[in-house]
């Protein structure tokens, strides 16, 4: 293998992984495949481009593609990418659970769509810069209006303090 090949796997690599987390999984499919045509499939980075290439596979609705590749990589030499490989298989080969219609949301096909553009036209508004408050005054309270007549609740509270104070230190005997 040589340096230019592995360069090329690389950036295919990364453009499939790109790819894929962009949500254009065809694509990824592609650039995964070809990073993987270029590559050792023994080697470490041969597994991972793999691992993401079954990812892509079940992304694209290729699952039968994806159980495949994951069967084969549970025997690849290195041992974190067939351990991957066995967690991954698990994953594809359980089994799909019904979920009831009213947990699901109907997305409508905007295919049609494109015949209405011309009919239909949002324009956004442009925003206004927003000027900068005043700084808050502070707020003065009028004493007059304050309840300053004594209400003994001082004093209570001294006795239960005295009370419990003493009745630790009779404790203490």
């Amino acid at each position: 293998m040589t340096t230019e090949s592995l360069e090329l796997a690389r950036t295919r690599y990364q453009a499939g992984k790109a790819a894929f987390e962009s949500g254009q999984y065809r694509e990824a499919v592609e650039n995964l495949e070809k990073a993987r045509a270029l590559l050792a499939r023994n080697t470490r980075l041969g597994g991972e481009v793999e691992l993401w290439l079954v990812t892509a596979y079940e992304a694209a609705g290729r699952t039968e593609d994806a159980i495949a590749l994951c069967q084969q990589l549970r025997r690849h030499p290195h041992s974190e990418t067939s351990q991957q490989a066995r967690r991954l298989l698990y994953i594809l080969q359980a089994p799909r659970l019904k979920r009831p219609s009213n947990w699901m949301t109907e997305i409508p096909d905007l295919g049609a769509l494109s015949d209405n553009e011309s009919k239909v036209r949002i324009t956004a508004k442009p925003r206004k810069p927003s000027e900068p408050k005043p700084p808050a005054e502070p707020e003065f309270v009028d004493l007059s209006q304050v309840n300053t007549k004594d209400n003994r609740f001082i004093w209570l509270a001294l006795i239960v303090i005295g009370l419990t104070i003493s009745y630790l230190v009779w404790l203490g005997f």
